[in-house]
């Protein structure tokens, strides 16, 4: 069965990462509170891990823009204020648009494979209104096209972006029409790469990019 990325559920992930996925959502919901503490010892007591995992996942935090490493004091947590969401949202909407214009020409038949596979989830998982494994595979349906893109700058900063705001609204109240929406942005997206058509993708990106930050910051 095709394995959608994003899943911090993977329990053949190595510690450090499931670590990282771990300590980053607790941060972005509010587990940790900007201006707290982060100790080795306190987190590998509370992880249940070694000092490696947890100096790992810091560092990567701290690449993150999340978690502050100050000399002589240590680790502390950032976090995201609703500025940095929708300024992330912004910046995300112009990477992501660059990128679906990239991966409908560069997509490989493989590629496209997965793609189309992806999307047939999408349909499955909305017929059973599953909203929690939808939103597992919206993020897996995004990382074909960056995958789609090559290049590895812009996958590697999209990756990021949908690491730091997917718990952004993600325990708000979903309307009813909420996962046939989601799917009819996503529809329009894939038709654009069946079709091979540049311009509609990124039209159908920079729409769904738009309902996004409303659905999930509340503005546009």
């Amino acid at each position: 069965m095709y394995k959608f990325p994003g899943d911090v559920s993977n329990n053949n992930a190595p510690i450090s990462e499931t670590l990282l996925n771990k300590l980053r959502r607790d941060i972005l919901t509010g587990g940790f509170k900007p201006g707290q503490k982060l100790t080795e010892q306190d987190l590998c007591h509370r992880y249940q891990v070694s000092r490696t995992p947890v100096r790992e996942a810091l560092r990567q935090l701290e690449t993150d823009g999340i978690v502050e490493n100050i000399l002589n004091r240590g680790a502390f947590v950032i976090g995201m204020s609703d500025r940095d969401y929708e300024d992330m949202f912004e910046l995300r909407k112009i990477y992501e648009i660059q990128a679906v214009k990239w991966a409908i020409e560069r997509i490989t038949d493989e590629e496209m494979d997965k793609l189309e596979e992806t999307f047939e989830f999408m349909e499955f998982y909305t017929l059973r209104n599953d909203i929690e494994k939808m939103l597992t595979i919206n993020t897996g349906f995004h990382q074909v096209i960056y995958e789609a893109s090559h290049n590895r700058t812009l996958q590697t900063l999209l990756s990021s972006y949908q690491n730091l705001v997917k718990y952004k609204g993600a325990d708000s109240m979903y309307d009813d029409d909420y996962l046939q929406n989601v799917l009819k942005e996503h529809r329009a997206i894939f038709k654009a790469f069946v079709d091979k058509d540049v311009k509609a993708g990124a039209q159908a990106m920079e729409i769904h990019m738009n309902r996004t930050k409303e659905r999930r910051c509340g503005t546009v």
